[in-house]
């Protein structure tokens, strides 16, 4: 198999942190998985989960992604893509910080289009460091689509993608992903609409080998109420819907937004009731993925031509260093990659 990359993150952050313990406390997950990062911040990352009682997880270097897959379990493979520099601080916002996470996640996404790797899975970045560093995008969605075009030899604009953040019981996937409220009903429009279904028909599908069952929520509080609340639903999202559904794809809705993700949502020893959720904005859909337990969910860009995945949570500055993340989202996001690269 081909080892998966995973990102630093910024090093100011839990990134490193939770990688160490991903690597100590799923050692079956981590196999054939490496660092695209820095060795300094990952050694200190393994001081801040080690003491009296713990496993000791030490860090290698390794020259080639391939070296990954005969090291030992619980030992850290660290490819070093950056000029060693002194260690950032810890909780604060720095370009430093915000070039290392990017330059980790450009050197993967170049070694997946290359198919050297079989996936990346990246550490949470901090949007405003990225900013800082001079980087034009707010997430790592908008940088990896913009790497992915331009391999391609695209415009951006012809490689749509989608953001899907999945557990155990839900998925849904967002038409739009990190701009203003405003401008997020602005982007909900007949061909934005349509795109988002046949990405998720596509993408999910290939997850589930059959074609998924897709629910859309309305936009507006009980999906207009026939209009009453706004005429989204009646001018765009019922149209685009038929749409979806003229083309083959097993799509119902609109349905009330403050009720479609209990029907969606899986439970043991009781499906739910639809595969997947489309939702019009950020965090429509996100709320309640994020309700069921942060620590479950995983973060899956849609459309890509390689395949990434994260944690569903941010940098966590403010426990940086204390030993107290949480890798149960990393561990997830690692063990979703390797199902969606084989």
């Amino acid at each position: 198999m081909n080892p998966i990359a995973i990102t630093l993150g910024d090093p100011a952050g839990i990134g490193p942190e939770i990688i160490a313990k991903a690597f100590r406390d799923a050692p079956e997950v981590t196999r054939g998985c490496f660092v695209a990062g820095d060795l300094g911040h990952l050694r200190r990352a393994v001081q801040f989960i080690s003491g009296p009682g713990l496993v000791r997880v030490p860090v290698a270097r390794i020259e080639t992604p391939a070296e990954a897959l005969g090291l030992p379990p619980r030992c850290i493979p660290v490819l070093q893509i950056q000029e060693k520099s002194a260690l950032v601080s810890l909780g604060l916002v720095s370009p430093l910080g915000g070039r290392m996470a990017a330059d980790s996640v450009l050197w993967a996404a170049h070694a997946a289009l290359r198919g050297e790797v079989a996936a990346l899975v990246t550490a949470p970045l901090h949007k405003e460091a990225l900013a800082a560093a001079g980087l034009p995008y707010p997430g790592h969605t908008e940088l990896l689509q913009a790497e992915a075009a331009a391999h391609l030899g695209c415009p951006i604009s012809e490689l749509p993608v989608r953001m899907m953040l999945a557990n155990d019981e839900l998925r849904t996937v967002l038409v739009s992903i990190h701009v203003s409220l405003r401008e997020a009903i602005e982007a909900v429009n007949f061909d934005n609409v349509v795109q988002t279904l046949r990405i998720a028909h596509e993408s999910v599908g290939r997850m589930l080998h059959r074609p998924p069952r897709i629910a859309v929520a309305g936009l507006n509080p009980h999906a207009g109420e026939g209009g009453l609340f706004g005429r989204e639903e009646l001018d765009t999202i019922i149209p685009a819907v038929q749409a979806a559904r003229d083309s083959g794809m097993d799509v119902h809705g609109p349905f009330s937004p403050d009720t479609v993700f209990m029907r969606a949502r899986a439970q043991p020893g009781r499906p739910g009731e639809f595969d997947v959720v489309v939702a019009m904005y950020h965090d429509q859909g996100l709320i309640p993925v994020k309700y069921l337990g942060v620590e479950k969910g995983v973060n899956v860009t849609l459309g890509l031509p390689l395949v990434r995945t994260s944690p569903d949570h941010g940098t966590a500055f403010d426990i940086a260093g204390s030993g107290r993340a949480d890798a149960s989202s990393l561990i997830e996001a690692i063990r979703m990659a390797r199902q969606l690269s084989q």
